[in-house]
């Protein structure tokens, strides 16, 4: 339960963020809170089930499309790959971080498994980089719009 608080919960805001910012929807605070919440929680039940791992992914990513769609992304195919992408730039992050974290910290793969602590230091990074990258990619979408001319209508 610590972990789902402490990294569980703002991992799956900084994945809604991300994924309201390439959908370039509105981010509204208290839907993006809500829907990690919501999100978080699916993830934590879904692992207790005695199901493969992994599973969860392709769930979290069926849900988030959803929930794009419901946010005001009308094509749910477009909602889709939005959500494939987000939570592959989930994987490539958390693989890099936790990766780098390793080698410089000296420590293995099966301590991360055995310390709670540890686990959820390591997985902060990746968080912090999401909402990095939805920032950066928000100003960039940003700086696109105000290059944008719209032709003018001569009216007579």
């Amino acid at each position: 339960m610590i972990a789902l608080l402490l990294q569980g919960i703002p991992e799956q805001i900084a994945v809604v963020t991300l994924a309201c910012v390439i959908a370039k929807l509105p981010l509204k605070l208290n839907k993006v809170l809500l829907i990690g919440v919501v999100l978080a929680f699916c993830a934590y039940g879904i692992r207790l089930l005695p199901i493969p791992f992994g599973i969860h992914t392709i769930i979290l990513i069926i849900l988030l499309a959803i929930f794009l769609a419901g946010l005001g992304e009308k094509d749910i195919g477009r909602s889709f790959f939005i959500s494939l992408v987000t939570i592959l730039a989930l994987a490539i992050l958390e693989y890099s971080c936790m990766s780098l974290l390793m080698v410089l910290f000296g420590f293995a793969s099966e301590a991360l498994f055995n310390n709670l602590v540890l686990r959820i230091l390591v997985g902060e990074p990746q968080v912090l980089l999401l909402f990095v990258a939805s920032l950066l990619l928000k100003r960039y979408f940003a700086k696109e719009e105000c290059w944008k001319f719209e032709p003018e209508v001569m009216q007579d």
